[in-house]
């Protein structure tokens, strides 16, 4: 199969990765791609929201199917656009993209389906949560635990829009559940636990995430994904929706787990803990899906752990244009069999360059998480470059 991989993240790289491991796979093809992704296909310099551009390029290379990372040209409607030109895609049309473009059209969703989640509030008053209506690269969530907070909030999610949700504050641990869809049926793909906040013991402004480890203690995503992912996609498919890709929730485990949000692809940085621990053949499942034949059962998963740290730009999330830093010790990172996913670098001649806010994902395997865990600081300590700056945090005190 011919296959195409839109977005330039660590995300992408990391689907890039574990798609070439496919015995299906002809050729690996990324538009716009990265240097990471550059080491397993051909990157063209399509945009990822160029719809026309990707159609071209699609038809030009004769693909077989194109997996759509980024959020946004998903909400923009690329796979629209690809598909009402016989293309098989992965990723959702425009209208059940909505689920993570608008907050309150999925608030609608999700009451109608009847699946739980955090009660909208009428009025900004602390305790609460103040969320950017649309598309904010995971930094448009305020959590306002004081009214200087609320204050705060009000005018930085302004920055995103007029539109906002104001929530109930629900306390208790997050966990991002994935399944994958064909339009009728969602199927278990397993989860992650990632971390938001800039920096350690989750202080710091909400980033689009800083780290992620999996799997979650005793969670049982079959569970989960009967009675929130399927009751959702029902809803979108009487809604004149049906959801074709990767449905993500991200749930608060409360007595009873409640929805915080959905998202409509895979998460960034919970794809590089779920890539390393796939064992059966992604690109049969993600092509099926496609096709509207989803697998019958769960994508098959190590027994083992996975868990990343991201190291990002000094001023990330306030700036995510850190750009021209020499980059050091990728290659010895990868001697101690850490996987490095590229996520805002670029080359300059010979030499790796930060080149945005999330520059590198770095995963370590292992037993169990611990183990993980300590096999990816040691690779992350071998990678330096001017301000470079990760959580120490990341998974410390995760069971399994």
């Amino acid at each position: 199969m011919q296959v195409l991989v839109v977005g330039s993240g660590a995300r992408e790289h990391a689907l890039a990765w574990r798609l070439r491991h496919s015995p299906l796979l002809d050729e690996l093809h990324a538009a716009p791609g990265n240097p990471g992704i550059a080491t397993l296909g051909r990157c063209h310099p399509v945009r990822a929201d160029d719809g026309d551009g990707l159609l071209a390029l699609a038809t030009t290379l004769e693909v077989d199917l194109v997996v759509i990372g980024p959020e946004a040209p998903l909400v923009a409607g690329v796979a629209d656009v690809l598909r009402q030109n016989g293309i098989a895609v992965f990723g959702p049309s425009a209208a059940a993209a909505r689920i993570e473009g608008s907050k309150s059209f999925a608030k609608d969703v999700l009451r109608a389906a009847g699946v739980a989640t955090a009660e909208t509030l009428p009025v900004a008053r602390a305790p609460c949560v103040i969320k950017a209506d649309g598309l904010a690269a995971g930094k448009g969530v305020f959590v306002c635990r004081a009214q200087e907070d609320v204050d705060a909030a009000l005018q930085a999610v302004a920055s995103f829009g007029e539109s906002m949700v104001i929530e109930e504050l629900l306390e208790g641990p997050e966990v991002s559940v994935f399944a994958l869809c064909d339009g009728r049926r969602a199927v278990p793909f397993g989860a992650a636990q990632d971390f938001k906040r800039a920096h350690d013991d989750d202080e710091g402004p909400n980033t689009g995430g800083m780290g992620a480890y999996s799997p979650v203690g005793d969670l049982d995503p079959e569970a989960l994904v009967a009675t929130i992912h399927q009751p959702v996609l029902d809803e979108l498919g009487r809604r004149g929706a049906p959801f074709v890709g990767c449905l993500f929730a991200g749930l608060m485990l409360t007595p009873e787990p409640k929805v915080l949000e959905f998202n409509a692809r895979f998460g960034d940085p919970e794809t590089q803990v779920l890539m390393p621990r796939v064992e059966g053949d992604l690109l049969e499942a993600l092509a099926s899906a496609a096709r509207g034949r989803a697998p019958g059962e769960p994508v098959r998963t190590s027994g083992g752990a996975a868990v990343t740290v991201v190291l990002a730009a000094p001023d990330y999330p306030e700036r995510s244009d850190y750009r021209g830093a020499r980059i050091e010790g990728v290659a010895e990172a990868e001697a101690t069999g850490a996987l490095v996913f590229h996520g805002g670098t670029a080359v300059r001649g010979d030499t790796l360059v930060t080149n945005g806010g999330r520059i590198l994902s770095v995963t370590g395997t292992g037993e169990t998480v611990q183990a993980a865990r300590e096999r990816t600081y040691h690779a992350v300590r071998l990678i330096s470059f001017e301000g470079a700056r990760y959580r120490s945090d990341i998974a410390a005190g995760a069971h399994g």
